[in-house]
């Protein structure tokens, strides 16, 4: 038992959360496969078309889902650290944030505010330096998207001082 293997009068129980995954994955690969056949088969000349990817993409979502069921009740899957919510809550934050500012407030701003918020949540916790940090970084990255590759991001009130 010291190397790392069970005892055998252990049970073995089915890890349910990897069983829920695998429902999961399998409920998306029918999604999709369902999706796909209501495009026109039609490929033309070629045995390649526009049903082929996806198709071969539900097929292996569908693997990854028995793979995960067999590995599943096998209970061969780790033990998982318990989660801490506070993390969480900071990037789902600033994911919200950047939502609700981001026709508002221009892009910069918006995911400046969610730059710091992911940065809270992975423990640096003075937004007072962050925020103007990814401000300042996602109006770089604004600059570059939108006026030298010519893309169409939401400018607000720090884009259109400056442009």
């Amino acid at each position: 038992m010291t190397n790392g293997t069970k005892p055998a009068d252990v049970k073995r129980r089915p890890d349910w959360a990897a069983l829920v995954i695998a429902a999961v994955l399998a409920v998306i690969a029918g999604v999709m496969f369902w999706d796909v056949s209501r495009l026109s088969g039609a490929a033309g000349y070629s045995q390649v078309g526009p049903t082929t990817v996806p198709y071969a993409i539900a097929v292996c979502l569908l693997g990854l889902a028995v793979w995960t069921v067999f590995e599943a009740w096998r209970g061969d899957f780790p033990e998982r650290e318990h989660q801490q919510l506070g993390p969480v809550f900071w990037i789902v934050a600033g994911l919200a944030a950047q939502m609700l500012l981001l026709k508002v407030a221009g892009f910069s701003i918006a995911t400046g505010l969610l730059f710091a918020f992911t940065a809270a949540g992975f423990g640096q916790r003075k937004l007072w330096k962050t925020i103007p940090f990814g401000i300042v970084f996602a109006f770089a990255v604004w600059v570059v998207f939108s006026k030298l590759l010519q893309l169409s991001l939401p400018a607000g009130p720090l884009e259109h001082l400056f442009f």
